[in-house]
């Protein structure tokens, strides 16, 4: 119980894993341009999504994978306020306060910073929503379908990059989202030229089951698996996942697991589902090191190893290398 305790609060926020954080000089418009198609395809066809990047914007101090985490939250966030479709912008620009503002209950310095907004036509919430929206665990979501991680995390990330996040909403009136990060005096590394010929190359169409109990990290690798062309199924835990495995016709090429999770851990579930089928490659995802789950009698045989916070190209690099070993 300590153990997952310890976990959640290291997706959650990160407070006390600092050292995780990879802080380099970064532009947004560029973790926005990476995700681009992949954002699109979480949000779905029923969602316009209008992308405005302000040219010439400003460089920012922060650890890209925590910042497309970022993003994705917010985008999955603005979904599930749109049941039925709706309009979504996301937006750069570069802004100049002369004052200190209070945001949140928090006095945020005058200065030049960059803004992203996240706005949509979705239901709104109420004033006694917005006061809790940054809490770990609150959530308005039927059980089941939220933790109320998700949000919690945002800020987070956010507050840990020296930013501030404000909200705008009201019922049936949508929702804005406006994050602000210090604009950063520290020059921006030369680009280097990515020996892959697309933002997420390379691709595959194996099957890749994902066992997450997290639903945004869940649904934030699968969708890009399914960008790349792989066939991914989904389990929030061992016992949906082993349900599958025993259940699905076709092979299952490679088990992408969390290591943390309620009931069955990812550990016990690689050893069962090597016993299950036996030809199955295993990547393991925690927030911890790899030594956690080495040791002992019942050390599952595993291929390779990701750390959280998960950079998608680090994920899809990975993903294909293990399969394509012998």
């Amino acid at each position: 119980a300590g153990r997952r305790a310890a976990e959640l609060v290291s997706k959650l926020t990160a407070f006390s894993r600092r050292q995780a954080m990879q802080m380099r000089v970064l532009n947004l418009n560029d973790i926005l341009a990476n995700n681009e198609a992949m954002l699109r395809q979480a949000l779905g066809e029923d969602v316009t999504v209008e992308m405005l990047a302000a040219p010439d914007l400003w460089p920012v101090k922060a650890d890209a994978s925590q910042m497309e985490q970022v993003v994705f939250n917010l985008v999955v966030n603005a979904r599930d306020a749109m049941p039925n479709g709706g309009w979504l912008t996301i937006e750069t620009s570069n802004v100049t306060f002369s004052e200190a503002r209070l945001v949140r209950g928090e006095s945020m310095p005058a200065g030049e910073y960059v803004c992203l907004m996240v706005r949509d036509t979705g239901c709104g919430m109420s004033h006694e929503v917005m006061n809790h929206l940054f809490e770990p665990f609150y959530t308005t979501k039927p059980l089941g379908q939220g933790t109320g991680l998700g949000l919690a995390t945002v800020y987070g990330i956010v507050r840990q990059s020296e930013g501030y996040i404000e909200v705008e909403s009201a019922p049936g009136r949508g929702t804005k989202f406006l994050i602000y990060l210090p604009r950063t005096q520290e020059a921006a590394p030369v680009p280097k030229a990515r020996p892959d010929t697309g933002p997420l190359t390379p691709r595959g169409t194996e099957t890749v089951l994902v066992v997450e109990d997290e639903p945004t990290v869940r649904q934030l690798v699968a969708h890009a698996l399914r960008h790349q062309g792989y066939n991914v199924l989904e389990a929030s835990d061992a016992r949906d996942a082993l349900n599958l495995a025993e259940t699905h016709p076709g092979d299952i090429h490679l088990l992408l697991t969390d290591v943390v999770m309620p009931g069955i851990n990812g550990r016990e579930l690689a050893n069962r589902m090597i016993a299950l089928r036996p030809n199955i490659k295993v990547i393991m995802m925690s927030g911890y090191s790899g030594d956690i789950i080495v040791g002992g009698d019942h050390t599952p045989r595993w291929e390779a190893w990701l750390q959280k916070p998960i950079s998608i190209f680090e994920l899809m690099r990975t993903v294909r290398r293990v399969l394509d070993e012998a």
